[in-house]
């Protein structure tokens, strides 16, 4: 048989570690051969590149943000050829198993759960080495009723073959994530989310999973993200692998873990805080709402104090950056409250804060129970919610725009001297100023056109000059400095009108020659000259803010390094 396993990947960069997993646990008895796409790749481009393997079976793995893209290349390889045998398997259809099977006309067999052993077994059910009765986790139509034979095949996870080792991925490892799990299960129960399904946690082997990270890393791994549930639910595996990571890390290798914050013991921040190296780890931390009603009504256990004790802590230690996730939408979580939860959140700066939308994911306990509060939402994947009862479709649409804004504005940081202070100073609080801009920005047009850097500035700056705020003349201050700092080599074509014409900025150029302290002693240790200084440098007037917040006129002079263009910022008064 020819066998090829296949995923739509959400963008070039990801791999996907089940096929892997099941390439290697079944390759012993079976030659399995891997091929990813994108869900941005043309349908007929994947159609004919699978065409051309000849399959006699092919394999899909399947989530929300592909299914619908690989339903288009289920039916067209279908059609040419009808006796390839598809089967589906992953998190989207394994839940829900009856209307896939009605839908899915062109699919021979459905996976349901951890699919392992039963891809081994079905594969040896079309060569007769077993009835196909007995696979277990599997599900198809006979005579136009489904069949559903119950998942039974969970695996000793020490025993499964590593699937980091195909010689094909060699290539790919420097250049893409790699995904890695010490665990599967999750300790938790919250109801919109797959995880809670699959009750307890079963951990790999911790010796194997070191060898494997070396193997990675002395192979040119970049990026390794952890899809562990809860990578610390247990201190002691977290700290020694921490400690791990700590000591054999290859410099310039990232390693990212979903983290339960309230449960991380301040002893373990502070030895991350002392002994990581800056830059080596990410935490990703679902926060998702602070409102206490709203996570018992969704089983979530969640000591928010503790959790802001955690953030800061990691913070402060200036060693790790945080990603911290919100959901609007969640039960009894108006649009008030989501404010709330928001300013709540960004209090604590985090380096990236992700606001997402409720999908209503097949098989969680809130999707079954989506009339008691009155759901709407998108029929197809991925599921994401239109209203509630709380929660109107205009207040979505609101906090949709929001969205927009503090993706390019915040998780971007390329106006953070700008931002933090318009939310301390100008607007009641952070969500507020987020909100009134989104919404400016959307009124406008203008997510449905690209952008430039100085696109985003001199769209800001038009909105506060519409909104007429007294405090104009310090934010457009900020903005240059921000801007300055974030544009990479010299700017032509600033989007500001010049502030000092070029008498005074002759004047200025001569009094940093002649006494170069005026700027700071890392200007005068650049011992630039005259030609130097009006080639690599720009000097504008701008804003300090002080730490009592009030804002001093200072000049600014980016000065852009000649080999790489990266700029050094400097203030002075003259």
């Amino acid at each position: 048989m020819k066998i090829v396993l296949s995923t739509l990947n959400a963008k070039y960069i990801h791999t996907n570690l089940a096929i892997r997993y099941l390439k290697a646990y079944a390759e012993p008895f079976f030659p399995i051969e891997i091929s990813e796409y994108t869900i941005k790749d043309p349908v007929m481009n994947i159609v004919a590149d699978l065409y051309a393997k000849k399959p006699d079976v092919l394999g899909f793995s399947c989530y929300i943000w592909n299914i619908e893209e690989t339903i288009q290349v289920i039916s067209m390889i279908k059609k040419i050829s009808p006796n390839t045998k598809i089967i589906i398997g992953g998190p989207e259809v394994s839940y829900d198993v009856p209307y896939w099977l009605e839908r899915l006309t062109d699919v021979d067999y459905l996976v349901t759960g951890e699919g392992e052993e039963t891809l081994k077994q079905l594969l040896q059910s079309f060569e007769n080495q077993i009835p196909i009765k007995k696979v277990a986790g599997i599900a198809y139509l006979k005579n136009g009723k489904p069949v559903i034979h119950p998942q039974t095949n969970k695996i000793d996870l020490k025993t499964i073959p590593s699937p980091f080792r195909f010689e094909e991925d060699l290539d790919g490892l420097s250049k893409r994530i790699v995904y890695i799990e010490t665990s599967r299960g999750c300790p938790f129960r919250c109801q919109f989310c797959l995880s809670s399904i699959e009750v307890g946690v079963r951990y790999f082997d911790r010796e194997v999973i070191k060898e494997e990270i070396r193997y990675l890393m002395e192979n040119g791994a970049k990026v390794i993200k952890f899809v562990d549930r809860t990578f610390n639910i247990s201190r002691s595996y977290a700290m020694d692998m921490f400690n791990f990571l700590i000591t054999e890390h290859k410099p310039g290798t990232v390693f990212q873990f979903e983290i339960t914050a309230d449960i991380m013991r301040p002893e373990v921040i502070q030895y991350l805080n002392d002994h990581a190296p800056v830059g080596l780890f990410r935490f990703e931390i679902g926060v998702q709402s602070t409102n206490d009603e709203t996570n018992e009504l969704v089983m979530r256990k969640q000591n928010f104090e503790k959790l802001k004790r955690t953030v800061t802590m990691v913070k402060d230690g200036g060693k790790i950056d945080q990603h911290l996730d919100l959901i609007a939408g969640l039960p009894e979580e108006n649009y008030d409250s989501f404010r709330q939860t928001f300013n709540d959140v960004f209090e604590m700066r985090p380096e990236e804060l992700q606001l997402g939308f409720l999908k209503m994911l097949r098989g969680t306990g809130l999707r079954i129970r989506a009339n008691d509060h009155q759901y709407v939402y998108m029929d197809q994947a991925p599921y994401e919610i239109l209203s509630n009862n709380v929660l109107p479709f205009d207040d979505i649409v609101r906090i949709k725009n929001v969205e927009d804004v503090l993706e390019k504005y915040w998780n971007d940081h390329r106006m953070d001297h700008t931002i933090e202070y318009l939310v301390e100073h100008v607007f009641d609080t952070p969500f507020d100023f987020f909100q009134a801009f989104g919404s400016y920005w959307d009124q406008q047009g203008w997510g449905r056109i690209g952008h430039q850097l100085e696109d985003l500035f001199s769209r800001l700056s038009q909105f506060l000059n519409d909104l007429n705020i007294s405090q104009l003349s310090i934010v457009e201050g900020l903005m240059k400095k921000d801007y300055l700092l974030n544009q990479r080599f010299k700017p032509r074509k600033p989007w500001w009108k010049a502030s000092i014409i070029d008498d005074q900025k002759h004047e200025l150029y001569q009094q940093l020659l002649d006494q170069p302290m005026i700027a700071g002693e890392q200007f005068a240790s650049l011992n630039l000259k005259q030609k130097e200084l009006f080639k690599h440098t720009v000097i504008e007037k701008g804003i300090t803010v002080q730490s009592d917040g009030t804002a001093l006129e200072v000049y600014l002079m980016a000065y852009y390094h000649p080999k790489d263009g990266y700029p050094t910022l400097f203030e002075f008064t003259a």
